[in-house]
């Protein structure tokens, strides 16, 4: 019964942020029912993935998306939640994708630290090394990812005691060695693939590679497949500010020949030991003083600033609910709840960074002041009593 109670423990965590979603609801409205069914297939290991849907999104950029069914998205947290404390503990401290307590903030936040230490509080000079994989999530090969993953499961015999190996890796297996191009529902029409660069879909990808994006397994498969870099820069290389993102990652120093020499180092260590590519379109060397990208953050000395696209996207969905608000009477209280979440988001987002002007000005206007009030310097967003 554990695999039951796993299965349910899976099921809550897969429906957090994903409530009232069709798939969601579909799938409990007979819970019960589907749960114990999910509970059989695991069981007598007769599960098989369901087809996908792929669809392009644009936002923030053109990406190639393979949304997997509710009841998949629930063996996805439960493969999740039986591997990721194990392969957590092998992780460096600066990776800052799928993991508890980290994200872009955090990774934002430790590059600033970074950059704080390294340059004694900007008293010294620096440069920032930023690199990038290309077509990375397209190009990880499943064979090559799924040997890491049995020698590092092996290596832990105490982790094996507490599992059912034979499950855990007939989940892998079935997660990770499918093919979701073979068995897929295609949504939008084939301009919406225009310009998307065949790097960046798994439809052309190598036989035997690529991960879906959108799925929580691909998040965790991707980490554990990079850790390698990352113990290359920390262990090998002896790299002290060093941080990555998925297959976004920085190096500070206050040596420019030995970033420099680094970029070679990285290009030839992911095309032979990971058979990855570094990004040639994306390599920026340059002093700390000019300023640096990183995780939709622009950072310079003593600041950070909000990327021009969040800016821009911030700007027009306060332009859009300024208008809303003008029309008092066609606004109905489960609207005005909606509005203020965008708000509080937006504001509580960019609260992070050198923003405090550009809050005020998009917000402090009198259409908003009908249903709000604002306090903490634009921070966050209240909600006036309205008869």
């Amino acid at each position: 019964m554990d695999l039951l109670r796993d299965i349910f423990s899976a099921y809550y965590d897969a429906r957090r942020n994903k409530r009232n979603t069709e798939s969601q609801m579909k799938f409990e409205m007979n819970l019960e029912h589907n749960l114990m069914h999910l509970y059989d297939e695991l069981r007598t290991r007769t599960y098989r993935p369901s087809p996908c849907i792929c669809f392009i999104t644009f936002d923030p950029v053109q990406r190639e998306i393979f949304a997997s069914s509710f009841k998949d998205r629930v063996v996805h947290h439960l493969l999740f939640n039986y591997i990721a404390p194990l392969f957590e503990t092998t992780f460096i401290y600066d990776s800052y994708s799928c993991r508890v307590g980290k994200g872009t903030l955090k990774g934002v936040e430790r590059f600033e630290h970074h950059l704080r230490s390294c340059t004694q509080n900007y008293t010294q000079s620096a440069y920032v090394l930023k690199l990038d994989i290309k077509g990375y999530f397209m190009s990880i090969p499943k064979r090559e990812l799924r040997e890491l993953l049995r020698k590092e499961m092996d290596r832990k015999p105490e982790w094996n005691k507490k599992f059912d190996r034979q499950l855990v890796d007939f989940l892998i297996d079935s997660i990770l060695l499918r093919d979701p191009t073979s068995d897929v529902r295609i949504v939008g029409g084939k301009e919406d693939w225009e310009g998307l660069p065949p790097s960046k879909s798994l439809f052309r990808s190598a036989k035997g590679s690529g991960l879906p994006i959108g799925d929580l397994t691909s998040q965790l498969f991707s980490n554990i497949y990079l850790n390698q870099l990352d113990q290359f820069a920390k262990r090998q290389l002896g790299l002290k500010y060093y941080g990555r993102y998925v297959d976004d990652f920085y190096v500070i120093d206050t040596d420019h020949r030995k970033l420099a020499r680094l970029i070679g180092l990285f290009r030839d260590y992911l095309h032979d030991e990971l058979h990855l590519t570094l990004h040639p379109k994306k390599i920026s060397l340059q002093h700390c003083s000019k300023g640096m990208t990183f995780l939709g953050a622009y950072i310079m000395p003593y600041r950070r600033y909000p990327r021009w696209r969040t800016i821009c996207k911030f700007r027009n969905r306060m332009r859009l609910i300024e208008a809303l608000c003008r029309c008092r009477t066609t606004m109905k209280e489960k609207q005005i709840f909606l509005l203020r979440s965008v708000i509080n988001s937006f504001c509580g987002y960019l609260g992070h960074f050198s923003s405090y002007l550009l809050r005020k000005h998009l917000v402090d206007r009198n259409p908003f002041y009908r249903y709000f009030f604002f306090y903490g310097g634009f921070h966050v967003v209240g909600l006036k009593n309205i008869e």
